[in-house]
C-alpha cells in the first residue's frame, strides 16, 4: 500500500532523502556513510528476504531490493501450544495475556509488555527508546527470532535494560501494526513479520526492520550490535534521531493521505474495470492459472472480480477471458496440493507456479473467500466440482477451526512434530505421506483392476505418489519433505479408471474409501498449533461463506450454522452498552470463550466485513433481525470511522491518539480492504433501509479512491466491484409470500442458483409492521398472486410483472441481466 501511495506525493528524490535521514541519525553525523544512497539495508536492518507477502498488486509495485528466495519458504517451525513438564525459568507479564503469540512469548528472559499505556508511562517516566516487536503465532520467521534472540539470556537482559519491550500480535492490533509496517516499508523499500521498530516514548518510530538473527552475520548487523548501537545513538545523538523520525512521519502522513477533491465523483465504471481486467491478464499465468508464477497466492479478490467483470461483458472477447482466467485457476488450485485432499481446506500459497508443493498454514480468512469464489464459479458453470470444492472447504472449518460457542478459530500452523518421532517440527509433517505409508494402508488388490492392482496403486497414480518422494530439491531446499509426497491429481478420474480397467463409479469409490483411510490416520499424527483466537472481522467473512455456500446448496445445516456464527458475534463480539464490536475472544482452558480487560475495540474492517456477513444472511434465511442489526453497526461504523473532510474511512478510530498515523487502507489483498467492502454494504444497505445518504456516501466513498481506481484498479478488484454495482444499480428481487412455504422456497432457489453481482434479495410476508415494510413502504403495495408466492423485480424504481413460476422468475433475471447490460 505505502510504496504506491508514496509516489502519488513524493518523488524518488525525495524517497532517498528519507533513507539519508534514518541513515545519519543512526550511523552519527560524522560517519562516511551518511551520503550514500546504497545504505538503505543498514538504515532500516533488513537482514534477509521474508516470506512473500500477497499484499502488494502483481507486476505494479517495484520489486523489493532482495531476491524472494523458494528456500524461504519451507522450513516453517513454529512453537505450539504444549505445555511442559518442566518449570519456566522466566515469566513476564505476557503470561496474563490470552493471544496465543503473546503466549508464545510469556517465558522469554525479556521483559515484555502488551501494547497499553502501562508500557506507554514506563517509557516515559524512565525516558528511554521502546522495541516494538509484531508478529503472529503462525509466523515461521518470527519463531526464529524467538528462539535465537528472545530466548536469549545476553540478548534478553540488553532489551530489558535499554528498551521498554512492546510484543504485539499483529492479528490482535492491526492498527498498531499498519502504523509501523507503513514505517518500515517507506523506509526500507519492503516489509514482513517479525517486525522490529524502535520508537521514541511518545512512539514515533526512528529505526525499523524486520528480522535479525542473534549476531553478526557477513555484512549483516545481529540484533546484539544493532541494540547496543541504537543504545548508543540514543544517548549520544538522539535529537537527530528523533527530529529525522519526525520529518518521516509527517512524510508519511502526508504520503498516505486518501482523499476526494471538492465536487469530484466516481470514476467511470466501465473504463476502470476495463483496465483492471487488462491488468489482471497481463499478470496472468496460463498454463496453472493464478497471477504470478511462483510463489503463487489464491487471490480471490481477483477472481471475484474477473467473474463479476464476466456477468456484465458475457458477449464479448473479454469477459470471455475473463471467465476463463477465473474458472481454469479455481480449477488447478483445487487439483493441485494447495488443496488438502485428505482434509479439506486450502493451504496459504503455492511455494511453485504449479499449486503443487504449499506453506502448509491454513488461515481462516482463506477458507471463508475461497468457499464464496467456488460456490460462484459453480453458479456460472454449473460445474459439480466446484460446488463439492465450497462444501469441503466447509467441512473443514466446522471441523478443525469451530469453537462450540459458534466462533471460528483464526488458523492452523504449517508446522508439526512428525509422526516418527523427535522435538523438531517441520514443515508439512502432519499432511505428507511417503509412498509405503500408502502401500501399507491401502494393501488391498482391487477385484477386476488390471494387473492385480491394489487400491494403493490407484491412489498412488491418481494422486502422483512416487516412491522416492515427490517434491523437488527446487521445492525443498531444506530437506524436510525428503522422500515425501504432496498429493496432487495428476488425472482425472475417468483416466485414473481407464488405466487400471475399472468403472469411473469404481475409481471414484476407491479413491474416496482411500482418503477417508488417510485422514484418520493423519488424526492420529501430532496437530500442528491452533491460534484459537476468535477475530470479529474473520468470522464476519466466514458468516458470509457459510450464508452463501447454505443458500446455493439450499443446505439448512450450513445454513444453522450461520446463523450459529452471527449469534455468536452478537453475544461474544458485540458491546451492546457501548454500542461498540469487540475486536476479539479466545477459548479459555476449559473450553469457555474468553475476553481480556480492557477488551480491545473493533476496527473497521471488523465493522465492515460483519455487515456484510449480515447482509448475506439475511438474503439467506430472510430473518430481517440480521438487517436490523446490520442497519444498527452501520450507523456506528460511520459514526467511529467516517472521514468528513475527504470521504471514506479510517482504518481505526481517528480519536485514538496512540495510533499515529490515520490511514485507509488502499489496496486489496490477501482480506478485502475495509473501505470496498464498505463500498458495496452501503449501496446495499441503501436499497433495504431506504436511506439515499448511505448511496451518496457510498459515492463519496468511491470518488476518495478515484486516483487509485483509474491508475491502478489491480490493487482494488473488491473496490470495483462497487464501482460497477454503482454503474449499472442494483436490481431488487421481492419476493412476497410464507418464509419457509414450498412455492416461497422454490422461488428463493431460483434466484439464489444464479451469480447476480448487482442485486439485493428481499421477502415480504404481507406484515406491514415489519422491518422492510416500514423502511420501503412500497413493499406493503406487493401482493401474492392467487394466494401463492410471487417474485417482483424492480430497476431503476420500474417493475416487472409480478412471476409466480421458479423458472420464469430465472429467465427473467438472466434475460433483464443481458437487456440492463446490454446497453
Amino acid at each position: 500500500m505505502i510504496r504506491l501511495a508514496l509516489r502519488r506525493s513524493a518523488s524518488k528524490n525525495s524517497r532517498v532523502e528519507l533513507a539519508r535521514l534514518l541513515t545519519a541519525a543512526f550511523l552519527g553525523a560524522d560517519s562516511p556513510q551518511q551520503n550514500s544512497g546504497s545504505n538503505i539495508n543498514v538504515r532500516c536492518f533488513r537482514q534477509i528476504p521474508h516470506p512473500p507477502s500477497d499484499k502488494s498488486p502483481l507486476n505494479h509495485h517495484p520489486q523489493p531490493t532482495y531476491h524472494l528466495s523458494s528456500s524461504l519458504f519451507m522450513s516453517m517451525a513454529s512453537e505450539g501450544e504444549g505445555s511442559s513438564s518442566t518449570p519456566h525459568r522466566h515469566t513476564n507479564r505476557l503470561a496474563m495475556e490470552r493471544s496465543p503469540y503473546l503466549l508464545q512469548h510469556a517465558h522469554n528472559p525479556v521483559d515484555w509488555y502488551p501494547w497499553g499505556q502501562d508500557a506507554f508511562d514506563k517509557a516515559k517516566n524512565e525516558d528511554k527508546p521502546i522495541f516494538l516487536s509484531v508478529g503472529y503465532s503462525t509466523c515461521h520467521w518470527c519463531h526464529v527470532m524467538e528462539r535465537e534472540s528472545f530466548e536469549d539470556e545476553e540478548i534478553g537482559k540488553i532489551l530489558s535494560d535499554n528498551f521498554v519491550c512492546i510484543k504485539v500480535d499483529r492479528e490482535e492490533r492491526p492498527d498498531v501494526d499498519k502504523v509501523y509496517m507503513t514505517f518500515v516499508q517507506a523506509t526500507c523499500g519492503g516489509g514482513g513479520w517479525p517486525m522490529s521498530v524502535w520508537l521514541t516514548p511518545d512512539l514515533r518510530p526512528f529505526i525499523g526492520g524486520t528480522y535479525f538473527p542473534p549476531t553478526d552475520h557477513a555484512r549483516r548487523p545481529g540484533l546484539k550490535t544493532v541494540l547496543t548501537r541504537i543504545t548508543e545513538q540514543w544517548q549520544n545523538n538522539r535529537p537527530t534521531l528523533e527530529s529525522s523520525g519526525e520529518r518521516i512521519l509527517e512524510s508519511l502522513k502526508e504520503g498516505t493521505a486518501v482523499a476526494a477533491n471538492p465536487g469530484e465523483s466516481p470514476p467511470a465504471a466501465p473504463l476502470v474495470a476495463n483496465r483492471c481486467f487488462q491488468q489482471l491478464a497481463h499478470s496472468y499465468e496460463e498454463e496453472y492459472g493464478g497471477f504470478r508464477d511462483a510463489p503463487k497466492f489464491p487471490t480471490p479478490v481477483n477472481l471475484m472480480f474477473l467473474m463479476s467483470y464476466w456477468s456484465v461483458n458475457r458477449t464479448t472477447s473479454e469477459g470471455v477471458e475473463a471467465l476463463q482466467m477465473a474458472l481454469h485457476t479455481l480449477r488447478m488450485m483445487a487439483l493441485g496440493g494447495i488443496h488438502d485432499h485428505v482434509a479439506q481446506g486450502f493451504h496459504r500459497y503455492s511455494t511453485d507456479s504449479s499449486w503443487h508443493v504449499p506453506h502448509f498454514e491454513k488461515m481462516l480468512y482463506d477458507q471463508a473467500q475461497l468457499a464464496v469464489a467456488y460456490i460462484t464459479a459453480s453458479q456460472v458453470s454449473g460445474e459439480q466440482l466446484f460446488a463439492d470444492v465450497a462444501k469441503d472447504i466447509l467441512l473443514c472449518v466446522s471441523r478443525d477451526l469451530s469453537d462450540k460457542s459458534g466462533g471460528f478459530y483464526s488458523a492452523e500452523d504449517a508446522d508439526s512434530v512428525p509422526a516418527s518421532g523427535g522435538t523438531e517440527k517441520r514443515e508439512g509433517a502432519f499432511c505428507v505421506w511417503t509412498a509405503s505409508e500408502v502401500r501399507e494402508l491401502l494393501p488391498d488388490v482391487v477385484e477386476g483392476a488390471t494387473g492385480a492392482a491394489t487400491q494403493a496403486d490407484i491412489f498412488m497414480h491418481h494422486y502422483g505418489v512416487k516412491e522416492l518422494g515427490n517434491v523437488t530439491l527446487e521445492q525443498d531446499p531444506h530437506g524436510e519433505l525428503q522422500g515425501q509426497n504432496v498429493l496432487i491429481v495428476r488425472y482425472s478420474v475417468e483416466l485414473t479408471a481407464a488405466r487400471f480397467g475399472i468403472s469411473v463409479e469404481k475409481a471414484n469409490e476407491l479413491l474416496a474409501s482411500a482418503r477417508t483411510k488417510m485422514a484418520e490416520v493423519r488424526n492420529t499424527r501430532p496437530r500442528p498449533h491452533l491460534d484459537t483466537k476468535m477475530l470479529a472481522s474473520w468470522n464476519g467473512l466466514m458468516l458470509s461463506a457459510y450464508a452463501g455456500v447454505g443458500a446455493v446448496l439450499g443446505d439448512k445445516a450450513l445454513l444453522e450454522r450461520a446463523v450459529q456464527a452471527g449469534n455468536f458475534l452478537k453475544e461474544h463480539l458485540w458491546d451492546a452498552e457501548r454500542q461498540t464490536i469487540l475486536r476479539s475472544c479466545y477459548r479459555g482452558d476449559e473450553m469457555e470463550v474468553q475476553q481480556i480487560s480492557p477488551p480491545i475495540s473493533g476496527f473497521l474492517d471488523d465493522y465492515a466485513f460483519i455487515i456484510r456477513g449480515l447482509l448475506d444472511l439475511y438474503e439467506a434465511n430472510q430473518q430481517p433481525e440480521w438487517l436490523q442489526w446490520a442497519e444498527e453497526l452501520q450507523l456506528r461504523q460511520d459514526q467511529l470511522f467516517w472521514d468528513d473532510q475527504g470521504g471514506g474511512y479510517f482504518c481505526s478510530d481517528p480519536s485514538d491518539s496512540t495510533i499515529l498515523l490515520q490511514l485507509k487502507v488502499d489496496q486489496d489483498g490477501a482480506e478485502p480492504s475495509a473501505n470496498s467492502v464498505s463500498a458495496s454494504n452501503l449501496l446495499r444497505l441503501s436499497h433495504y433501509a431506504g436511506r439515499q445518504e448511505w448511496l451518496q456516501r457510498s459515492q463519496q466513498l468511491l470518488a476518495a479512491f478515484s486516483d487509485r481506481l483509474t491508475k491502478v484498479p489491480i490493487a482494488l478488484p473488491e473496490m470495483v466491484q462497487a464501482l460497477m454495482a454503482q454503474h449499472y444499480t442494483l436490481k431488487q428481487i421481492v419476493i412476497c409470500g410464507q418464509r419457509d412455504a414450498p412455492d416461497t422456497t422454490s422461488l428463493l432457489a431460483a434466484v439464489n442458483s444464479l451469480f447476480l453481482p448487482h442485486k439485493v434479495l428481499m421477502l415480504t410476508d404481507g406484515d406491514a409492521d415489519d422491518f422492510l415494510c416500514q423502511r420501503l413502504p412500497a413493499l406493503s403495495s406487493m401482493s401474492q398472486l392467487g394466494g401463492v408466492a410471487t417474485a417482483y423485480v424492480c430497476q431503476d424504481f420500474t417493475c416487472s410483472l409480478p412471476v409466480t413460476d421458479p423458472q420464469e422468475l430465472r429467465r427473467l433475471l438472466l434475460d433483464g441481466t443481458t437487456d440492463v447490460y446490454s446497453e
